[in-house]
């Protein structure tokens, strides 16, 4: 097990995983070759760059505590292809770091801070770079939200925006006794793979703001919610689908949000 000269930081959310078996484990998931460029978030301890390290072409790693430099470096100073940028990762430019590097694809891979999880799946999402996979650490109950099905209290407008651009797998869970210190909630690893045949959408910006109004009240209708839109508009689509506008958007699969954005935008 191992073990962490550190300050652990809440505000940064840090908890270090301490079995080496969970990481080797986690980048047998992201299937990472010789060839590739991986990108992670929060490496603290290092227990799992020097992992990838060992596998991957370069790792480029973002870590926002500075103070953990010494621990940092002292941990990785056998891998000559590791860089670690001390920065917040959501203010980063990720095409201005990752051009000068030569890879056959790009992954990410991360126990990454929980109160940021949205935040930067995001920021991969709208990043314009094209991951072979993105492997994170989540909640539990967060990664329960991103799989789940419609007619479920958990989906919400993050599903219905990740599963538009990613099949999304729940790999495996994780003890919160694997972590130092201990978190009070148990994790998941969940994997995510752009998919090759997404539906067609017309206006993104659209798609993404009628996904947030829909659901902005979560017990209210779709005529409700999107009362500020065209309702005959929405109607004829969601006819189409043997719906009508009492339905809440929890009960509605991605194609038809698309469907929506798509008819509104015309």
């Amino acid at each position: 097990m191992e073990k962490y000269d550190v300050r652990f930081k809440k505000r940064f959310g840090q908890n270090f995983l301490k079995d080496i078996n969970v990481v080797k484990r986690i980048v047998d998931v992201s299937g990472v070759n010789e060839k590739s460029l991986v990108i992670e978030v929060g490496p603290g301890g290092a227990i799992m760059t020097r992992e990838l390290a060992s596998r991957v072409k370069n790792v480029l790693a973002y870590e926002i505590d500075e103070e953990l430099s010494e621990e940092l470096y002292k941990r990785i100073e056998d891998f000559s292809n590791v860089d670690v940028l001390f920065q917040d990762f959501l203010e980063a430019d990720l095409l201005t770091d990752i051009k000068h590097y030569k890879n056959d694809n790009i992954y990410f891979v991360s126990n990454v801070p929980y109160y940021i999880t949205t935040p930067i799946l995001l920021k991969l999402l709208k990043s314009g770079i094209h991951f072979k996979k993105i492997v994170m650490m989540v909640q539990k109950e967060v990664g329960e939200r991103f799989c789940t099905a419609p007619g479920s209290r958990e989906y919400g407008s993050i599903t219905v925006l990740l599963n538009y651009f990613y099949n999304i797998k729940k790999e495996f869970n994780v003890s919160r006794k694997q972590f130092i210190p201990e978190p009070n909630v148990d994790s998941m690893i969940v994997s995510f793979t752009e998919k090759a045949d997404k539906l067609k959408l017309n206006d993104f910006k659209l798609f993404e703001r009628i996904l947030k109004d829909s659901f902005q009240f979560k017990r209210k209708t779709i005529r409700n919610n999107l009362k500020q839109y065209d309702l005959k508009v929405i109607e004829k689509v969601l006819a189409e689908y043997d719906y009508d506008l009492n339905v809440r958007a929890e009960m509605l699969e991605v194609e038809v949000f698309v469907e929506i954005a798509n008819a509104l935008s015309k």
